[in-house]
């Protein structure tokens, strides 16, 4: 017996999934709110965020190293 499905929370909020003319429209109009500049910028501290985050993560995955 299969029972119903659940919405989560996020699902309530967010129904269906987001397919590429749903992806072109929210950075056209992220690119009309932000401007080309900008969004270069914010895309940029975006990379350095995920490189420094996952920098961190392989520090603290390496065994034998004792942090003081």
């Amino acid at each position: 017996m299969l029972l119903p499905h659940r919405a989560t929370p996020l699902e309530v909020f967010m129904p269906g999934k987001l397919g590429l003319p749903e992806i072109l429209l929210i950075l056209a109009v992220a690119l009309l709110i932000f401007g080309p500049s900008k969004l270069a910028d914010l895309g940029k501290g975006l990379g350095e965020g995920i490189k420094n985050f996952k920098s961190s993560m392989k520090e603290d995955e390496t065994p034998g190293e004792k942090k003081s």
